[in-house]
């Protein structure tokens, strides 16, 4: 409890006498406000914390917009419902278009977290397939093997990377039993699971001609930029300061140029935040092996790698 301290002269001695601190008077209108706050605060409690995991990614600022515009809309529509006004259930199949390693499968996994937490999913798993999961060996195990995905990814996310894979064998070819199907669980269990198709963006946009009911099922599209250099480097130094690692100037700057020449080459082929991962991994290896020669390590030299443990692919 809160005092305050009262002087008190009393025959040539000093006391101090501790006097109570008045409460303080609030108005209804500010117990009303501050209330209203704190109900806000609770209500949004879910979206500050997918925004605090956002904010630990690099780039991707497309789909983190769209995630705050879904989450708006859920609640939104929520609020509709209790006033009585018409909220229709949201159809949230996706399609993500972009090359490799650019965070469509991480976004994946978060978006089954949110959908969880805001009660639009049961479980949020994440079930991660391609085209050797769903594409059987004769007439009608297509179907099946299709079928039995949808089912393991209830209350859930069927994640098909690849997805265009599945129209590539022709009129003949079992791909396309899968997409029929897949198609019409999405329509019959549309609020049941979510089903979200990535690959190239070249790519899934010829996928999405082969069925005339594709396009329309997807009403969330999401461009995956490749990385630039920038954020590729800040990959790099989460992905090392996670394990412990950095890289020491000379090496920094060595990646960097590497990473650009790369960029400027590669194009469709280059997997982007995976190859850094990639080099990174053996990276560390090489520097492990040139530890071993050494009598005394201490733990500057244990965590830096050098330019000459650099494996660039």
């Amino acid at each position: 409890m809160d005092h305050q301290p009262l002087t008190v002269k009393k025959s040539g001695q000093i006391n101090i006498v501790l006097q109570k601190k008045p409460e303080p008077v609030y108005t209804r209108a500010e117990m009303a406000w501050a209330e209203s706050e704190t109900a806000t605060s609770d209500k949004h409690a879910v979206l500050r914390e997918i925004e605090d995991e956002l904010e630990q990614m690099i780039g991707m600022t497309s789909i983190k917009k769209i995630l705050k515009e879904i989450y708006a809309w859920i609640s939104i529509n929520k609020i509709r419902e209790e006033k009585g006004l018409k909220a229709d259930k949201q159809v949230l199949h996706m399609m993500f278009k972009g090359s490799p390693g650019t965070g469509k499968t991480t976004m994946a996994r978060l978006i089954g977290k949110l959908f969880v937490k805001m009660n639009v999913l049961t479980a949020g798993h994440l079930i991660e397939v391609e085209r050797g999961d769903l594409v059987g060996e004769y007439i009608g195990h297509t179907a099946l093997k299709t079928r039995d995905l949808i089912k393991k990814a209830h209350g859930g996310i069927l994640f098909i990377d690849e997805a265009y894979s599945l129209g590539r064998g022709g009129e003949k070819d079992f791909g396309r039993e899968a997409i029929d199907t897949l198609v019409k669980h999405m329509e019959d269990k549309q609020h049941e699971f979510v089903l979200i198709l990535a690959g190239y963006s070249y790519e899934m946009e010829n996928f999405l001609k082969m069925n005339p009911g594709l396009t329309s099922r997807f009403p969330i599209v999401v461009d995956f930029p490749d990385y630039n250099v920038t954020e590729l480097m800040g990959i790099s130094a989460k992905i090392l300061a996670e394990r412990q690692y950095f890289l020491s100037q000379d090496a920094e700057k060595r990646l960097a140029d590497h990473l650009h020449t790369q960029l400027e080459r590669a194009k469709l082929n280059f997997s982007n935040g995976r190859y850094v991962r990639n080099v990174l991994e053996k990276s560390i290896r090489m520097q492990a092996l040139r530890l071993l020669k050494q009598d005394q390590h201490d733990r500057q030299d244990l965590m830096m790698l050098r330019t000459c443990d650099l494996q660039l692919l």
